[in-house]
């Protein structure tokens, strides 16, 4: 009798999780992890190499290196378009089927225009390694397209960069893009001045960052304007389009130019949940038991930003930890029900470890176990976590080395533009190295 056989679909924070809690588990039980790319991708960090601060490969690791030593895991590179619950099968695109004893659904989210997906276009979002190289093409040709203009109001247009939303990843990319401008490439070109283009970061809300304590919000706020970024609350986006951004604020309807243009307000649950055939919540997100598991399915478990998990009367964060510790009490399920202990599961309590956001150099805010953290010291907690969760010892020496650099210079080496084309395309063909 073969072993039983664990699915897990994803390889983000919650998928990579549970496939390596069964490292332990030898040939007691048999571990497919299924994603679409062949990588783990370290998110919070997605934001550095938008910005050139980091390399794509020091923030990624090949899922199959990370788990070759374990011996019981197998990693299939697909896209999982349905997990079908009655007959306990994964189907992935192309026609075939992974059969499951177990599955731990893990497959997070993806970036939300609020049913503007015409903007997708014009302001791209951060969700993959694709989209912060394509977010670092595109502020990369502006300074390079501004040098060759001589054009004033082009110029003022192409040296605008506009950050929509005011969460931990709008404003880390507002602080990132303000740092490059004003330090970074300061001495890099000869007929503009970097340090003369405006990042312009808008909130729908009343205030950034609304997730912390006010008093951090406004330390947010207040670091961010001291890098010399225009901080919009209040700011209801209306339109996007390749010349700029239009917002409402204060009754008034107004208009920002702008050629690069950066989406960070929002995330959708992806549309494997719709597949499952059970009750979702109005974001989408399936409505699991007091042990993750999905009601009438104590074989199937969903983690991570697509499960709606209620604690103390709220929905658990859609962040890395959630996803952590809800993989890691499904998995301690699952071993329990094939080793035939037969005790009630119980019900799965998260842990919040607190939350955090960088805004730049020595500048940051936290907000660890309820207690307020602002400037160099949250900025070097937010490091040392940063650092401690990078998959493997390499990307560690490599990020702790850039980040060193970096401090020391303010010199950033992953300038480079690689992708994409359009932007300096009307003189010259597009360059793929």
């Amino acid at each position: 009798m073969s072993a039983p056989h664990v699915v897990i679909v994803g390889g983000g924070f919650g998928g990579l999780t549970a496939a390596k809690a069964f490292r332990h588990a030898g040939d007691d039980v048999r571990v497919t992890l299924i994603d679409r790319t062949n990588h783990h991708l370290f998110q919070p960090l997605l934001y550095q190499v938008a910005s050139a601060g980091l390399s794509p490969a020091d923030i990624a690791s090949p899922i199959r290196s990370i788990l070759a030593r374990q011996d019981n895991a197998q990693v299939l590179l697909g896209t999982v378009t349905a997990v079908d619950l009655a007959k306990k099968v994964v189907r992935i695109e192309g026609g075939e089927d992974v059969p499951y004893d177990y599955v731990i659904v893990a497959a997070g989210a993806h970036t939300s225009y609020f049913g503007h997906d015409d903007w997708e276009a014009h302001a791209p979002g951060l969700k993959t390694l694709a989209d912060a190289i394509e977010v670092r093409r595109r502020v990369l040709v502006a300074f390079e397209r501004a040098e060759r203009s001589h054009d004033e109001d082009e110029r003022k247009r192409l040296l605008t960069f506009v950050v929509i939303g005011g969460g931990p990843t709008g404003v880390e990319l507002a602080g990132a893009f303000a740092e490059l401008r004003r330090f970074v490439l300061t001495r890099d070109f000869r007929a503009i001045h970097p340090a003369d283009a405006r990042v312009v970061l808008l909130e729908a809300g009343p205030r950034i960052l609304p997730a912390f304590h006010e008093p951090l919000s406004q330390s947010a706020a207040s670091q961010l304007e001291e890098l010399g970024v225009i901080v919009r609350t209040g700011a209801r986006v209306t339109a996007i389009d390749d010349a700029g951004v239009s917002i409402t604020s204060e009754g008034r309807e107004e208009r920002i130019e702008a050629t690069t243009v950066v989406w960070g307000a929002g995330v959708s649950v992806s549309p494997l949940a719709a597949t499952l055939g059970v009750p979702l919540d109005k974001q989408g997100r399936v409505l699991v038991g007091d042990d993750l598991s999905v009601p009438g399915h104590p074989e199937a478990f969903v983690v991570g930003d697509m499960a709606r998990f209620d604690q103390d009367g709220e929905p658990l964060p859609g962040v890395s930890q959630s996803a952590m510790q809800g993989a890691t009490f499904a998995v301690k399920c699952i071993r329990a029900s094939i080793e035939g202990i037969a005790r009630p599961r119980g019900r799965f309590h998260y842990f919040d470890k607190g939350i955090m956001a960088t805004i730049g150099r020595s500048r940051a805010v936290a907000q660890p176990f309820g207690l307020d953290m602002s400037g160099f010291l949250a900025w070097l907690a937010w490091l040392c976590i940063h650092l401690w969760y990078l998959i493997g010892f390499r990307n560690r020496l490599i990020v702790m080395f850039e980040w060193f650099w970096s401090y020391a210079t303010y010199k950033r080496g992953a300038r480079l533009i690689t992708s994409g084309g359009g932007a300096l395309a009307e003189s010259q063909p597009t360059r793929r190295d």
